[in-house]
């Protein structure tokens, strides 16, 4: 998809006054998000009960009072007796809660009504309109609590006395007060759960800010909702790699002075005692010079070891990658380099995203401390539903249990002219991967190394 300029530039006009309008923190504008639409529910709740409901019920209470007037004025002209009339309309008073007072020779000098409340007594009047047949006029202001309704009859005129509560549903504010009231306890209730989960967030930045200048805080603790606590646990994650990062290349730039220092000094005695004066045959230098190239090579190989490690995983990105194949690759050098292979196990075609130039750098070292220390070596490959595992195992001398985790720390193995960062090369490349690595005992009577590794 391409974007338009002129559209990006017209939303853009629109935008900038919008932004300057909404509130720039994450609280305000999730309370935001809160309010807009309960206000919105609101309303449309509020128009559809007193668009619809109000209505309906307004024309249906009208009509009934109206019913019961025409009722009562069509049995006053069956009854042209004056003492009946009477009786009629106190028994009518009583039945329907209305209060009937006729003025016999009386005229009616309005018609219409004197005061409007809105769909009530629109409804009001048109029922009296449709459902009498005669002039009328209904007075709002008569009494407290009551609607007067003067109709014109040809002897007189009747007075019907309405109570107000028969044609209203009940006062307007105290349905908005519920609906009002309900909505800011909601409100108030959405704010204190989302001020909690700001507050998480908010740590979390503070914790990042303070380990970006260096001020190591410890681990935080995980709150608030559930992607706010995997964020915090990614950052502690991330902290105790970084932490771990740093102390590695400390100890490691602490090790190449100290490691580098024998062979260096191994050098300067071979130098000051070669000797300067008289004849020199090259056969008398033969072993000086053999244990010059051998401190030389020392020297190459620790160099290569501590650029090996501190090199990490670089720029290279993950591709899936045939596992087996990598495998048999590492076990072909290693036959070259005078190892003995026994067996590649494993289930072909195991494809998984991983970098390949570095997991083999680790199966290589694995391979190389297998032909060091052993001689023999077996590799095998299990995949599970979400994860593999790569096994590689010796027959040397094994290693105890007690030193195991030593093995994996900076210079925790220094021994048949190792620099103790082969395994710690490996752990460093499996935990890049959201691996794991253990050191087990193998059945060949030598270690085992179990490499795990998600798909």
């Amino acid at each position: 998809m391409f974007s338009n300029p002129e559209s990006d530039e017209r939303w853009g006009k629109l935008d900038r006054p919008l932004r300057r309008v909404l509130p720039r923190s994450l609280l305000g504008r999730s309370m935001l998000i809160v309010l807009i639409p309960l206000l919105v529910t609101q309303a449309i709740v509020l128009g559809l009960f007193y668009g619809t409901y109000l209505n309906v019920v307004s024309r249906r209470l009208s009509d009934g009072i109206t019913g019961e007037i025409s009722l009562v004025i069509s049995m006053m002209e069956r009854t042209p007796e004056a003492d009946r009339r009477g009786e009629l309309l106190k028994d009518a008073a009583a039945r329907t809660q209305l209060q009937f007072i006729f003025h016999p020779h009386a005229a009616l000098l309005r018609e219409g009504t004197n005061h409007v409340l809105g769909p009530i007594d629109d409804d009001f009047e048109r029922a009296l309109k449709q459902g009498l047949g005669r002039p009328f006029f209904v007075d709002w202001s008569a009494a407290p609590d009551t609607v007067r309704v003067s109709i014109g009859l040809p002897d007189g005129m009747l007075d019907v006395l309405t109570p107000h509560k028969r044609l209203s549903i009940g006062p307007i504010w105290m349905f908005l007060a519920w609906a009002f009231s309900s909505s800011a306890l909601l409100f108030l209730i959405a704010g204190l759960f989302m001020r909690n989960q700001v507050r998480a967030i908010r740590r979390l930045a503070e914790a990042a800010e303070l380990f970006g200048l260096g001020r190591d805080e410890g681990a935080i603790r995980p709150q608030g909702a559930r992607e706010v606590r995997q964020a915090a646990i990614a950052f502690n994650r991330m902290q105790e790699r970084v932490n771990r990062f740093v102390a590695q290349r400390t100890a490691v730039l602490a090790g190449v002075s100290h490691d580098l220092r024998t062979p260096l000094t191994r050098l300067r005695l071979s130098m000051a005692m070669l000797p300067t004066k008289g004849m020199i045959r090259a056969e008398d230098l033969q072993p000086d010079v053999h244990d010059m190239v051998a401190d030389i090579e020392d020297m190459e190989r620790l160099i290569g070891s501590y650029l090996s490690f501190a090199r990490g995983e670089g720029a290279e990105k993950p591709v899936l990658t045939d596992i087996r194949g990598l495998i048999e690759d590492v076990a072909v050098a290693a036959r070259r380099a005078g190892g003995h292979v026994l067996s590649v196990e494993g289930k072909e075609g195991v494809d998984v995203a991983v970098r390949p130039d570095a997991l083999k750098r680790a199966l290589t070292n694995l391979a190389d401390n297998a032909r060091r220390h052993g001689g023999a070596m077996r590799f095998s490959l299990w995949e599970g539903e979400r994860r593999i595992e790569i096994t590689v195992e010796d027959d040397g001398g094994g290693i105890p249990s007690d030193r195991r985790k030593t093995l994996l720390e900076i210079g925790g193995s220094g021994n048949n002219g190792g620099t103790g960062l082969g395994l710690t090369i490996v752990r460093d490349i499996i935990h890049a991967h959201g691996g794991t690595i253990r050191l087990l005992e193998s059945p060949l009577g030598g270690l085992s190394v179990l490499l795990s590794l998600p798909k």
